[in-house]
């Protein structure tokens, strides 16, 4: 039994329900989600957290009406801290963002207000929020990721449910930094059981990784049923405990559902987000 089963807190999701589609502003429709449920199984305290770090999503649906009813749309990010007792259910999420369509503002700027006030609120702690206008081209780039792919490693693959037991040191116990990416993360929504594609970013200084162990060890996330968020933070644990990597960073850039893309990261070293990404997937 996982900390999610019997859950009463996940029993008011919104997620795998038929829903009414409010387009009036309806921040009540914001439904938080408690961090621990997924630490406790991680033996992670809030309190002594073993990472820093952000949750980055994007919004590319957010529209509203100006004084004059003429619709205005932005591209919107979000970043909430790890540090947040809760996250965002994203459909809760989805549902508020449409909320805003039919609803006059004055301005951008009210806009910008009313999400920091309300997501602040529903995570317990401040959230970033910045608006770009649809013209605005140079805010968000498409970007190659950093570092070395192993996704073309001609290896056989055989397992499919998660196993931490896969990940392994490189025989020599060499010292290295070095940084590693992969697009072949894929796990599943906790609720629905849809498919969550993600690219992932893993940057170390320790005894090497064996990359053969660490792309299987990423593929056996491909049945596993977690939360965007959640299953960062596994990775991130799982290297650090597993192999005893301290220095350490995990990025997913997920693709996008219902209009918004769910972006983890975590890191020993680094509050924020230190470097750009955005694939060509999103």
């Amino acid at each position: 039994m996982t900390a999610y089963d019997n859950s009463e807190e996940l029993k008011g999701t919104l997620l795998g329900q038929q829903t009414e589609y409010k387009d009036q502003y309806a921040p009540e429709l914001l439904f938080p989600i408690a961090r621990k449920l997924n630490r406790d199984e991680l033996n992670v305290i809030d309190s002594d957290l073993p990472f820093k770090g952000q949750d980055l999503w994007t919004g590319y649906e957010l529209s509203w009406l100006n004084t004059k009813g003429k619709p205005q749309v932005a591209v919107a990010e979000f970043i909430f801290p790890c540090q947040s007792s809760h996250l965002v259910e994203s459909k809760s999420f989805k549902l508020y963002l449409n909320s805003f369509n039919q609803t006059r503002f004055n301005d951008l700027n009210t806009v910008q207000k009313h999400l920091i006030d309300d997501l602040s609120k529903t995570v317990n702690n401040q959230v970033e929020v910045k608006l770009y206008t649809a013209s605005d081209f140079s805010a968000i780039k498409t970007t190659p990721l950093p570092g070395i792919c192993i996704d073309d490693l001609d290896i056989e693959i055989d397992q499919y449910q998660l196993n931490s037991t896969l990940l392994k040191l490189e025989d020599d116990h060499s010292q290295v930094t070095e940084t590693l990416h992969s697009h072949l993360l894929k796990s599943n929504c906790l609720i629905t059981s849809q498919p969550d594609w993600a690219s992932i970013v893993i940057r170390y200084t320790g005894m090497k990784i064996c990359h053969e162990s660490l792309l299987r060890y990423l593929i056996s996330f491909r049945s596993h049923n977690e939360f965007h968020e959640q299953c960062v933070e596994r990775i991130y644990c799982d290297i650090q405990n597993k192999l005893g990597i301290k220095e350490l960073e995990v990025y997913a850039r997920y693709t996008r559902r219902g209009g918004l893309d769910i972006n983890p990261y975590r890191s020993s070293m680094q509050n924020k987000i230190p470097f750009v990404i955005k694939t060509n997937r999103q």
